[in-house]
């Protein structure tokens, strides 16, 4: 039984602001019992511990189905959005990328990960292509975020190199940035993800285009 007046969905939600505020690694059962008024013992009545707390939260983030193609999208158009749908949704709460990557995403992802396949079989993948076309976007996405992160959370400490005297020891590199954005930025997301997608084209020739 429940304990009385306290949701699971409410020990959720409160859980993400608490992510929010102090991290992955500032987020405890005792901080999230004080942040409700209750007693740690009141929150295992919904969690037997805190990796089942945050494969729940980590759920919560992915919950909203990608869905399939939208009306005269082709498969390229279709996992482009799809990737980067799921960057915003890791980059919605702090450490999201670190949450998800450690988490159980459960049965319902599964279901949903079943009908992409299943949308890209119909499409002239193979099942094989499929999936590896699926996983290397969402990879890549997952490592691109949280590179992303954990150089905001470097940031945030006040971490951060000398800019006069890494410009003049990597001018290579500095250009680079300068014409093509910083490794972080949406420009090179995007870039990363053009070069996934054509590598995705050639693996599999019979996919409808």
């Amino acid at each position: 039984m429940a304990q009385k007046g306290l949701a699971r969905d409410t020990v959720v939600r409160a859980a993400l602001e608490l992510l929010d505020e102090a991290g992955l690694d500032g987020l405890s059962v005792r901080r999230l019992a004080a942040r409700l008024g209750v007693q740690n013992p009141a929150l295992y009545w919904h969690f037997r511990n805190k990796q089942e707390l945050l494969d729940e939260m980590a759920r919560e983030l992915l919950a909203h189905d990608m869905g399939g193609p939208a009306g005269g999208e082709g498969w390229r158009e279709w996992l482009a959005r799809r990737a980067h749908r799921y960057r915003r949704t890791l980059l919605s709460h702090r450490d999201g990328a670190r949450l998800i990557a450690t988490g159980n995403p459960g049965p319902d992802v599964a279901r949903s990960f079943e009908a992409e396949l299943r949308t890209l079989t119909g499409l002239g993948f193979t099942p094989a292509q499929g999936l590896h076309a699926i996983t290397a976007i969402s990879h890549y996405t997952l490592g691109f975020v949280l590179n992303e992160q954990a150089g905001l959370d470097r940031r945030s400490r006040g971490d951060s190199p000398d800019l006069e005297a890494y410009a003049r020891d990597h001018p290579l590199t500095v250009e680079g940035v300068r014409t093509g954005g910083a490794p972080t930025s949406d420009e090179a997301f995007a870039h990363g993800l053009r070069l996934i997608l054509d590598g995705v084209a050639a693996s599999a020739p019979g996919a409808a285009h």
